[in-house]
């Protein structure tokens, strides 16, 4: 399909981008790597009159690994996170996540900005900044702020952002590194064809303590409801616990009995139900091992 008529603008600074966003009241679009909303627009999903591209904006191509943890800049592209040797110990369930995003051609186009921004609730990227309690720094007319992720996914394709905003890095708190060889992590997903948007996916992380039982436990999916979600109640099942055959088979259960997926023309939600639990399952015994 043709693309609907819109205005195009490549400003060269983050002052100009947010003015023109500003300018424009809710009717521009922030274009980062266009691989969600190029096809939006040619289905009409999206029919923004201006189109502000940000490839020409300086320093949001940056990965910063330090003691503070990992900064993404929103222009990051899944292929610089897969390219970049660093990651594999600074943050390896991040490493693990985007290798499952769509194809090549995507991830050496798609952007960090745009996934968070869009918000798909089967994408890895705000699945992976929820269960790792990130922080999403962002910029617009009134200035910069930063939103916690637990505050930044308000539902399908729907954000906290402000239609003056762009967002400007993501930012992971550190993987610990004095503890790396007691920090456990997975991560899992399902889709009918790889490459697929997952029908349900799971992050999930943990850390041992003194006698081996999981402390700091941390479990998140994405796919079965229009956001990605945390599980308190089944993290909470973990801690304390020795992560055994039969710790993982009761928080499996407890998972699929705590998600409340919908029913849609790829899968009904009580097949969702089930195999977000066989996910759980799946992520805690590749951690664990």
């Amino acid at each position: 399909m043709k693309l609907p008529q819109f205005e195009y603008a490549c400003p060269t600074t983050l002052h100009d981008a947010v003015a023109l966003l500003a300018a424009r009241a809710g009717d521009a679009k922030a274009l980062a790597g266009g691989q969600s909303l190029m096809p939006m627009m040619a289905f009409r999903i999206a029919q923004p009159a201006l189109l502000v591209d940000l490839r020409k904006l300086p320093g949001l191509r940056e990965i910063k690994v330090s003691g503070d943890g990992v900064r993404l800049g929103a222009m990051v592209r899944w292929r610089d996170i897969e390219d970049d040797a660093r990651l594999a110990s600074a943050h390896p369930l991040l490493k693990a996540a985007i290798a499952h995003v769509a194809h090549y051609q995507i991830r050496n186009r798609g952007t960090v900005g745009g996934s968070l921004a869009h918000a798909d609730p089967a994408a890895e990227l705000p699945g992976i900044a929820l269960t790792c309690e990130a922080e999403i720094a962002v910029m617009g007319k009134g200035g910069a702020r930063t939103i916690k992720a637990t505050d930044f996914f308000l539902g399908a394709l729907t954000t906290a952002l402000e239609a003056d905003e762009i967002i400007t890095e993501l930012r992971l708190p550190p993987w610990p590194q004095e503890r790396a060889k007691s920090r456990r992590w997975g991560f899992q997903e399902f889709a009918r064809r790889r490459g697929d948007f997952a029908m349900a996916g799971v992050a999930a992380f943990y850390d041992l303590d003194n006698s081996n039982k999981a402390m700091n436990t941390h479990i998140g999916v994405i796919g079965i409801g229009d956001r990605p979600h945390r599980l308190p109640a089944v993290e909470a099942m973990l801690n304390g616990r020795a992560i055994d055959d039969a710790s993982i088979e009761r928080v499996a259960a407890a998972t699929s009995a705590a998600v409340e997926p919908q029913d849609d023309i790829h899968a009904s939600a009580a097949y969702r139900r089930a195999l977000v639990g066989t996910l759980v399952e799946r992520a805690l015994t590749s951690a664990a091992a």
